[in-house]
């Protein structure tokens, strides 16, 4: 139906027999799962158990609606000038439904996207990317004449697992920016009776996506999320505890502006407006364009794009936050004594209270979908 590689699935054809077939050999394959399982937090021990799981998977259904959006998701995640491993697995099972990407267009497409729901229904991926405006009826958004929200509700109704890929899918990013005059919305403003994961961010980190697709191929379920249903497994620490310019940091050394003699040296962008204190996401540890960079590493700082209503909460983009807490190196050994001596009471009290709120809060924001697949992280080998 779609034409993204020349290398199509032959009918009854299993995954493994598939990347056999274009040359993927078997410690490759298992390769990959490890670093897969890595992760998903699952230790490399469980990449055999994820290699078993995919090697019989047969063609999962993708069903990929695209709404109010500029695309940006889509390049993210298909762009590649030299696929991976996981860029085939994403390559080959996004292959039912997707009108950037299908050769055809109008009518034909649409009745090719029914066929695919039906013949496949209760089975396949639905992945939404893009908002869903619902004032004026919902018609600033409208495919082969049916707003986005019926759009939606339709493909939802006969999907097995709901992907919301991208700020705007999450909760309606720059759309939903007040005054939000289209009254954007994200997927679980629509659709509250389905579990649906988040994979935040604008653009998303692509390797999260292939990550997210393989723990529902392996488990039969979708990961265990936060309370804005983003996978624990890559949006459980914040980017400021994974930045790879921590250490300048906690030694008070910052770029004060981007042509600064502390902007060549790589110090810390706290100054010039990094919101990574307040970011959760993988984006130190994933990367880019198979971990080329991120934008910290290229030296701007974090805008925090995987927050909800960060174009609201985290603006000015260049602005400071307030302040982060932390001891620069330059501080006398004294200074920071006294401080420490000071607050040291205090601090074991404070722990104590703030692991108790921490636990508490923990089991209310995660929230574990329901198990219905043969396997579980915890099955053995």
């Amino acid at each position: 139906m779609m034409t993204p590689s020349a290398y199509a699935w032959t009918e009854g054809e299993t995954l493994a027999q598939h990347f056999e077939s274009r040359g993927v050999s078997r410690r490759d394959f298992v390769k990959f799962c490890s670093e897969i399982a890595v992760a998903l937090g699952l230790g490399i021990a469980a990449g055999p158990r994820i290699a078993r799981a995919l090697e019989s998977v047969k063609r999962p259904s993708v069903i990929w609606l695209q709404l109010q959006e500029c695309t940006g998701c889509v390049e993210s995640v298909l762009r590649t000038a030299d696929p991976t491993i996981g860029d085939l697995l994403l390559d080959l099972i996004s292959l039912d439904y997707n009108h950037t990407l299908m050769a055809g267009a109008g009518a034909a497409v649409e009745r090719a996207k029914q066929s695919a729901m039906a013949a496949n229904k209760g089975k396949y991926v639905l992945v939404v990317t893009g908002s869903i405006p619902t004032k004026e009826g919902g018609i600033y958004t409208v495919v082969g004449g049916r707003t986005a929200e019926d759009l939606v509700k339709e493909a939802a109704e006969g999907a097995a697992a709901i992907l919301a890929v991208g700020a705007c899918a999450h909760w309606g990013s720059v759309q939903a920016a007040r005054p939000n005059p289209t009254g954007a919305v994200g997927v679980r403003d629509i659709i509250k009776n389905r579990p649906i994961v988040n994979i935040a961010g604008c653009p998303p980190i692509g390797d999260v996506i292939t990550a997210t697709i393989v723990h529902y191929l392996t488990f039969g379920r979708l990961p265990a999320v936060d309370r804005e249903g983003r996978p624990l497994f890559a949006y459980r620490e914040r980017i400021h505890d994974q930045c790879s310019r921590r250490a300048h940091f906690d030694a008070g050394q910052f770029v004060e502006s981007f042509d600064d003699d502390s902007a060549r040296k790589g110090w810390c962008l706290y100054s010039v407006g990094c919101k990574g204190p307040a970011t959760f996401s993988p984006c130190p540890i994933f990367q880019w364009n198979t971990r080329t960079n991120w934008p910290i590493g290229a030296g701007h700082p974090c805008i925090g794009c995987t927050e909800p209503n960060f174009w609201d909460t985290m603006t000015p983009f260049y602005g400071r936050l307030p302040n982060v807490g932390g001891f620069p190196v330059e501080q006398r050994v004294d200074t920071i004594g006294a401080a420490l001596a000071i607050g040291a009471a205090a601090g074991v009290a404070a722990h104590a209270a703030a692991t108790v709120f921490t636990q508490i809060r923990r089991r209310k924001a995660t929230h574990q979908v329901p198990e219905t697949g043969p396997e579980t992280e915890n099955d053995d080998g």
